[in-house]
């Protein structure tokens, strides 16, 4: 007979950003529960609002299955004395089985002799392995814990009700001092607590308290009604995934609604207007149908639609006090030059042991000086890095800036277009945050670009100088995302950058133009290195080039980053070749045999020791792809690859370690010469090749 099992946590209300991944968590936990308790079953349903997790598993059956298994125990040798009596380490074994002596046989495994027993153990009945449920609901982990009454328990919020019902009956257990049956609760407001007489009936007893418990259906509504109110007024709407999804996880009982306010608000940047409804309000914006933002609204109560003009009016009420609040800095602001600005970033801490904000800026604009050069930027491009470098954090002490932290950069960009600024300084005064995510949009322009990798350089360098390098989960500075967001634009961008070269020329700009303030971009370096290895990795990882190539070009000897990836892709494409196997397996053997080369400095080779044609033939090759410049990966490694007939032929011919200490010398800095051009491309002795 197959089952079903309801599971209900009735809370305090949910932050709204913690209510998907929770329900999502607590279907992991339970289908891991079934899989280790061997329970079968058909499906899982899951139900959430801000005061609920709940689970119906259903299809269970009465029991777990039994399982017949031969249990192994001591070799017969130690289950027997000479006499053939059983010792204690038998007896211990089948009473440990649930048996006795009396069921043992004898298996031969690699000629000895082996104790066994055969056991049934009979499968327990579901109703008995489902009050295991209660270590599920306490293992839930939620990014803010808290404690509650006297209790020393932690959860994300006080747990008020559970339900516990297989079928029509309860199975109870206890969490502190809440017992599990089967009253639920309604709507706060708008319902009353209701029993449940079984598992099934879960949806209609709580949507006949207003409470839709199916988070996608509450979803679909809310989008359904704002739809209708858009269509009804003619206007366009896109609602926001991320705030539909945060609404959704605000209400149970969803009434959408339509309000306004003042035209004259918007004279104000409309991203002021849309953040102040869209990010303090919880409003879905409304534009007309060419594009054009109106002074309307769309909002959701978690209610019905009983005095829902009141509802209006008091959401107007706070909408107008914050944008007039956003009116009145955006009016003051400009009574200021951006100079003004600029000045008082003297005294605004980056960091208490890195400095000022405004000794960031200049030691920012050093470094992007440094990129703008390096890849070979017009004077018009390197005028317009150079002035933005010079001002692009002074929206920060703005008083827009102050109140609405959100548009940092973008008002920053709204002030320095009204203050005369082009709009590639402009442009790139907002991109410089960009990415501000793991996959968020990268900058557009050049001038965005090459700020945001400045900013970016600088963050890392400043933070691993001081000694702050992030450890475990622990990145206070998200420098692992300034680190990826420094590999992602290099590589969209095909921007070539030698990390090692880069941080020299760094030192060298900061120290002539006295920018360093205390910052040594030498201090932990090999660390920075490795930073940048396991964001490549991470990218690589994403692009699911394997493991093997992953490692071969992060234990090279190149450290451009976009090389580096390039070289991954050139040899995951590559590994479909009918001749990637023999050029591999020719190219790791130079590497392995210039392991032995004790030389330094200089790898000099003097063509009058060679003895024999193969010797000359590949160091002339190798000579000409070093004199080769602005190769691609793609072109080394297929220069490389078209060696493999002068290798063969060279080991064939050629004994490299020879009793000549000369000859010897000079064929393993040959061997040399060659592994470092094949570094470049990576370490292919990591190659897997089949």
């Amino acid at each position: 007979m197959a089952h079903n099992y309801l599971l209900e946590i009735g809370l305090e209300e949910i932050p709204a950003h913690v209510v998907t991944p929770s329900i999502k968590q607590l279907v992991q936990k339970v289908t891991a529960f079934l899989k280790e308790n061997r329970l079968t079953y058909d499906s899982i349903d899951h139900f959430s609002t801000p005061r609920r997790l709940a689970i119906r598993i259903n299809g269970l059956g009465d029991q777990q299955p039994d399982i017949e298994e031969d249990a192994k125990g001591p070799a017969r040798k130690i289950a027997q004395d000479a006499d053939g009596n059983w010792t204690k380490a038998a007896i211990g074994f089948t009473r440990g089985q649930g048996l006795t002596v009396e069921d043992i046989t004898f298996k031969t495994i690699k000629g000895t002799d082996y104790v066994y027993v055969h056991k049934l153990i009979k499968g327990k009945m579901t109703k008995e392995i489902l009050t295991g449920i209660k270590e599920v609901v306490e293992s839930i982990n939620f990014p803010t814990m808290m404690k509650w009454a006297n209790f020393d328990f932690k959860y994300v919020r006080p747990i008020r009700w559970l339900v516990s019902i297989l079928d029509e009956e309860v199975l109870p257990f206890s969490i502190l001092d809440v017992t599990a049956g089967r009253r639920t609760e309604g709507h706060r407001f708008l319902g009353e607590a209701v029993e449940l007489a079984n598992a099934e009936e879960y949806e209609a007893k709580l949507h006949d308290q207003f409470v839709i418990v199916d988070a996608d259906e509450r979803k679909q509504l809310i989008s359904n009604q704002i739809k209708a109110i858009a269509e009804s007024n003619r206007w366009n709407v896109t609602p926001n995934p991320g705030l539909l999804e945060e609404v959704n996880n605000l209400v149970e009982w969803p009434t959408a609604f339509n309000g306004g306010f003042d035209e004259k608000y918007l004279a104000i940047p409309e991203e002021v207007l849309i953040t102040s409804m869209r990010d303090h309000q919880r409003f879905f914006f409304v534009r007309d149908q060419a594009g054009k933002l109106l002074p309307n609204f769309i909002s959701v109560r978690n209610g019905n639609e009983e005095f829902i003009e009141n509802v209006v009016r008091g959401n107007e009420k706070v909408l107008t006090a914050r944008l007039e609040d956003a009116a009145f800095f955006y009016e003051e602001d400009q009574k200021h030059d951006i100079n003004y600005y600029v000045d008082r970033l003297k005294k605004v801490s980056f960091h208490d042991k890195i400095g000022s904000m405004y000794e960031k800026m200049q030691r920012v604009n050093s470094i992007a000086k440094v990129i703008g050069n390096t890849l070979n930027l017009n004077q018009t491009e390197l005028d317009d890095i150079d002035r933005a470098t010079m001002i692009y954090k002074f929206d920060l002490v703005t008083g827009m800036v102050g109140e609405f932290s959100e548009l940092q950069g973008v008002m920053g960009e709204k002030y320095a277009q009204l203050n005369g600024e082009n709009q590639a300084v402009a442009q790139a005064i907002r991109e410089h945050y960009m990415p501000n995510s793991a996959e968020g949009d990268l900058p557009e322009s050049v001038t965005g670009a090459v700020v945001a990798l400045a900013d970016k350089f600088d963050n890392i360098f400043s933070f691993f100088s001081a000694g702050m390098i992030p450890s475990g989960s622990n990145d206070p500075y998200a420098l692992r995302r300034h680190a990826y967001g420094i590999v992602r634009i290099l590589n969209s961008r095909d921007w070539q950058l030698d990390l090692n070269q880069f941080k020299s020329q760094v030192k060298t700009e900061l120290a002539e133009n006295g920018t360093a303030f205390g910052v040594d971009v030498d201090q932990n370096f090999d660390q920075v290195l490795n930073f940048f290895n396991d964001r490549i990795k991470q990218l690589l990882d994403h692009q699911k080039i394997s493991h093997d190539i992953v490692e071969t070009v992060l234990t090279g000897n190149n450290h451009d980053v976009t090389e580096i990836i390039e070289a991954a892709q050139v040899l995951a494409d590559a590994k479909a070749s009918s001749t990637f196997k023999d050029d591999i397996e020719a190219l790791t053997r130079v590497q392995r045999i210039a392991t032995k080369n004790e030389e330094s400095g200089e790898l000099n080779v003097d063509p009058q020791l060679f003895n024999n044609a193969s010797e000359g033939e590949l160091f002339d090759q190798i000579i000409k792809i070093e004199a080769a410049n602005n190769l691609t990966m793609s072109q080394l490694f297929a220069r490389l690859c078209e060696l493999t007939p002068a290798i063969s032929k060279y080991f064939d011919a050629t004994m490299v370690m020879d009793k000549d200490e000369n000859i010897k010398r000079n064929r393993l800095n040959m061997m040399s010469r060659l592994a470092n051009l094949i570094l470049k491309i990576g370490d292919l002795t990591n190659v897997l090749v089949k």
